[in-house]
């Protein structure tokens, strides 16, 4: 566990192939892509204990979910895809098999961080598509065991100086608009359907917050904006002055939300923890440093 510091964030570069895995914008698919210059390339590191032994959790820097093995297979044969999908998922309960992950080194020179990923169940994280390069998946599988697709470097990423700047609102392009005017009890529909249930509470200056869910507020969300999201939750204060955090399931160690919604959660419900700017719980905040060198 070495090259993975408990609440600090890492990229992780399959050695097979040079490219990240990401967490897709959908919030549920993870792939591998070239650019790391993204919160959807950086995962936070959680050390959780299960009975002696200590494993690893890896939750996206962008939405919070956590990397997790399933046993679906693609709805249709990929070629070249092996094993079963990973995915995005919630912490929801202390039954966490899916997420756990131990790291194995298989660096051959001193200073290597080539690691192996393997879940609980004895299967290992894999990149995909070594001759096929538009096939851009992960996934576990137990076979195979001396391929370099299974080898990852393991690069830490270093700790911005405060919080990221929101990416601006979310505008309907001219088309939607046109859409909108001509055909508007489409788009309305198609308005209800991508509508979301936030529940969130505020948390004390320490970060402490109430875990019954009689004191938590619900409100309903329309579209994916984080900066719109922002001022619906900035109750009697100016929304610069707060920062989100969403929580992945009961479990979910808070991250930071500075980035849009995912585009493909529609109807889900999400739970925001809000901080004060200013305040120690906001202060100890990290944020990866996604642009560095």
């Amino acid at each position: 566990m070495e090259h993975f510091p408990d609440g600090h964030h890492v990229w992780l570069r399959s050695r097979a192939l040079g490219t990240y895995l990401h967490a897709d914008t959908d919030g549920q698919g993870v792939s591998l892509r070239d650019s790391r210059a993204s919160l959807n390339a950086a995962w936070a590191v959680q050390h959780v204990h299960h009975g002696y032994e200590l494993f690893l959790l890896l939750h996206g820097a962008a939405y919070g979910r956590y990397l997790a093995a399933t046993n679906t297979r693609p709805p249709i044969e990929i070629p070249g895809f092996r094993g079963c999908r990973v995915a995005q998922r919630g912490y929801e309960s202390l039954e966490v098999g899916p997420i756990m992950w131990q790291a194995f080194g298989v660096g051959v020179l001193p200073g290597d961080h080539d690691v192996q990923l393997r879940g609980v169940d004895g299967r290992y994280l894999r990149a995909n598509g070594r001759h096929l390069p538009w096939n851009h998946g992960a996934s576990v599988d137990e076979f195979d065991h001396l391929s370099d697709m299974r080898h990852w470097i393991v690069e830490p990423i270093p700790a911005r100086e405060g919080m990221p700047a929101l990416p601006g609102q979310i505008r309907p392009s001219f088309l939607q608009n046109l859409s909108k005017f001509v055909f508007g009890r489409v788009v309305a529909a198609a308005d209800r359907r991508s509508t979301r249930l936030i529940r969130f509470v505020r948390a004390d200056d320490d970060g402490f917050y109430p875990e019954e869910e009689e004191r938590w507020a619900e409100i309903p969300l329309t579209g994916r904006s984080v900066q719109h999201l922002r001022n619906q939750l900035a109750l009697g204060v100016a929304s610069f002055d707060i920062i989100m955090c969403v929580r992945a399931g009961r479990y979910g160690r808070l991250t930071p939300l500075v980035v849009d919604l995912p585009s493909g959660r529609n109807g889900d419900i999400i739970e925001i923890v809000v901080y004060m700017v200013g305040t120690p719980a906001a202060n100890g905040l990290r944020h990866p440093d996604v642009d560095a060198e």
